[in-house]
């Protein structure tokens, strides 16, 4: 028994006022009498608890956007694509003029039993979350796998622009070797030139490990590119979480293909899901309402950045990057010249796909550094 309905049994069989008892209990008398005037028009039912809920709602979606919220789920879940709230309201933006907010497409995916709240995951605000400012500043590289017909795995290099979220590169290798990465990474800036800077995990093919008397092929490249090569810490994949959400949609659209039987049959599957991504399907946490091709259209690409510790060795000064100038090597006379057009895999043409303009100075090498202290593990710069 509620106490309104306590104090209204004991205000009609014993005869107290309503304020002394409203006053005893601390209650609001108003309140007291309300539900007195209701029993008394209604009987026992007047004292049943009400729903509070309103007669009307003029904020509440119409039935029309709840059926489109549902038919967008079911069709992007079919072909594989990302079907969350946030996907869901720009393929609605593209077939209405009004659409409603992610937070009222989450609740009636929620409604209609597609979503499941999971409130004990770490809430997103608690994350540090960065993003490159333009296009081409940051590139991030992981390698993920994927089972074939057979059995076997193949394992999947992919490139993920951090700014634009754009799938810059997905190639499909049996064991990925770190000149793979190379050629994969020359082959993507033919088309779309060449980044700031490279974000990749701790991997054996991104880094140089001197106990197994390995320096690798990518730190080499990036530092002859003037790209900066920067690596997570060590059991952190959140920082490479884009490329991790990215691995996921790749996943899952592959599950609802045909599971392929070669290298290249997942090659091509691999091809369609990056120009469907582009153009007509939304990338997983998209940034905007536009494709990720328009976002880097719209936006000048950025020249790579040299390293400041190249300038430091080679004592050369930094070059201006308005002009837009590639090689952002440094000179020295001590190196030879590197031509890049030797690289296995990669056409004899610039980074933006044009004819390669003879420089009236040859790109030199880095040369070597100064003495160096074998006591110590860190030398000096400069």
């Amino acid at each position: 028994m509620d106490k309104g309905r306590f104090l209204l049994e004991t205000h009609l069989r014993t005869g107290r006022p309503i304020a002394e008892l409203a006053t005893a209990h601390g209650m609001h008398r108003s309140w007291l009498y309300k539900r007195l005037a209701r029993y008394r028009a209604e009987g026992e039912a007047g004292l049943e608890p009400r729903s509070r809920r309103p007669h009307r709602s003029p904020t509440r979606i119409t039935d029309r956007y709840e059926d489109d919220i549902v038919a967008l789920r079911k069709e992007l879940d079919d072909a594989g694509y990302d079907s969350g709230a946030e996907t869901i309201q720009i393929h609605l933006a593209r077939l209405n003029t009004t659409v409603p907010s992610v937070s009222t497409i989450w609740r009636v995916l929620k409604a209609r039993g597609f979503v499941t709240p999971q409130p004990h995951k770490r809430p997103k605000s608690s994350y540090v979350r960065f993003e490159a400012e333009l296009p081409n500043e940051c590139w991030q590289a992981d390698v993920t796998h994927v089972a074939m017909a057979d059995g076997t795995y193949m394992e999947i290099l992919n490139i993920v622009d951090d700014h634009s979220r754009l799938c810059v590169a997905s190639r499909a290798f049996v064991t990925t070797r770190s000149p793979d990465v190379v050629r994969t990474l020359h082959k993507a800036a033919e088309r779309l030139g060449l980044p700031e800077s490279l974000l990749t995990d701790n991997g054996a093919i991104f880094t140089a490990s001197p106990r197994r008397n390995d320096s690798g092929a990518i730190e080499p490249e990036l530092l002859s590119l003037g790209i900066r090569s920067k690596h997570s810490r060590p059991y952190h994949p959140q920082t490479c979480g884009k490329l991790e959400r990215f691995h996921q949609t790749l996943k899952r659209h592959l599950a609802k293909q045909v599971t392929a039987t070669t290298k290249k049959q997942l090659q091509v599957q691999l091809r369609c899901l990056r120009h469907l991504l582009q153009r007509r399907a939304s990338p997983p946490r998209p940034r905007s309402q536009d494709t990720v091709r328009g976002l880097c259209r719209a936006r000048a690409l950025l020249p790579p950045r040299a390293d400041d510790r190249l300038h430091r060795l080679s004592g050369a000064p930094r070059q201006d990057r308005s002009q837009g100038q590639r090689d952002l090597a440094p000179q020295g006379p001590a190196a030879p010249h590197r031509d890049r057009s030797r690289l296995p895999g990669v056409a004899s043409r610039d980074a933006r796909g044009g004819a390669r303009r003879a420089d009236p100075q040859p790109r030199r090498g880095i040369p070597p550094p100064p003495d160096l202290d074998p006591t110590k593990d860190y030398q000096p710069i400069g």
